[in-house]
């Protein structure tokens, strides 16, 4: 019998600012409320963000976990990460942006061989610059994510960027267009970001979650799809997480049919 794995998701985007870091944390709370076991490994290394947006205490990060294993100091995965929730733990990427480059992408393979039977899902936050620590994680990925605004320098960026994902013969991308970022972004219609990018917005996330006071939420750790008062006033945009989490779950081959 197959060992089951984590299905590994990496989200990132090609432009700062369009919400990839809040996706990501609304698809992990989205995962949670379906009984899956999440881990979510913080590989922006040049700003650290999930741990501070759940007010996370962190002891030891991905660059001290590096420096155990190249070192002959690792005993257990389980020393580095931080549990969120019961069904949510956190590998947090290094305070220090300076300690990105001593972070060898090696690395990345033998933490997710560490933890691919310990979760279900394994989600990823990147920098949107393509550097070689994105290009890592794009590479070990089962998906990836990418969130785009409706800006037409993102929409023009991303339109590249299918371009250079066809030429490395990727198929495994999913487009998400982040309308509430700003309601007031309302340049382009679907049709025209379609035309620009010459490929598919996959899944929307609708306006209407447009939430003023997100930043108490932030300042509280809260994650949007795991507050209970939002399963009720947003269940619009809770069933839209929901399609998303479902099909990253499906294997690429059974998403194309």
């Amino acid at each position: 019998m197959a060992i089951k794995k984590a299905k590994v998701i990496t989200v990132t985007s090609v432009k700062g600012g369009v919400g990839k870091t809040t996706t990501l944390l609304n698809l992990a709370g989205t995962y949670a409320m379906m009984g899956k076991k999440v881990l979510i490994i913080d590989y922006d290394l040049s700003s650290s963000s999930v741990a501070l947006s759940l007010n996370l205490d962190v002891s030891k990060d991905i660059f001290y976990l590096s420096e155990d294993l190249n070192n002959n100091r690792f005993h257990r995965i389980e020393d580095y990460l931080i549990s969120y929730q019961e069904h949510i733990d956190v590998l947090a990427a290094p305070k220090d942006p300076r300690l990105e480059n001593k972070i060898a992408t090696r690395y990345l393979s033998l933490i997710l061989g560490k933890v691919n039977t310990l979760y279900d899902v394994v989600l990823i936050d990147t920098t949107h610059h393509m550097g070689k620590h994105t290009l890592t994680a794009m590479d070990h990925s089962d998906w990836l994510v990418y969130v785009i605004s409706n800006d037409p320098t993102d929409v023009k960026n991303m339109k590249s960027m299918v371009s250079i994902l066809k030429d490395m013969k990727k198929d495994n991308f999913k487009i998400v267009l982040n309308e509430s970022i700003d309601r007031r972004t309302n340049y382009l219609s679907k049709y025209d970001i379609k035309n620009i990018m010459k490929d598919n917005i996959d899944y929307t996330i609708p306006a209407n979650f447009y939430l003023k006071n997100i930043h108490r939420y932030v300042l509280d750790g809260k994650i949007l799809t795991l507050d209970s008062k939002l399963q009720l006033t947003q269940k619009k945009a809770m069933k839209h997480f929901k399609k998303i989490a479902d099909a990253l779950l499906c294997d690429v081959n059974e998403s194309k049919k």
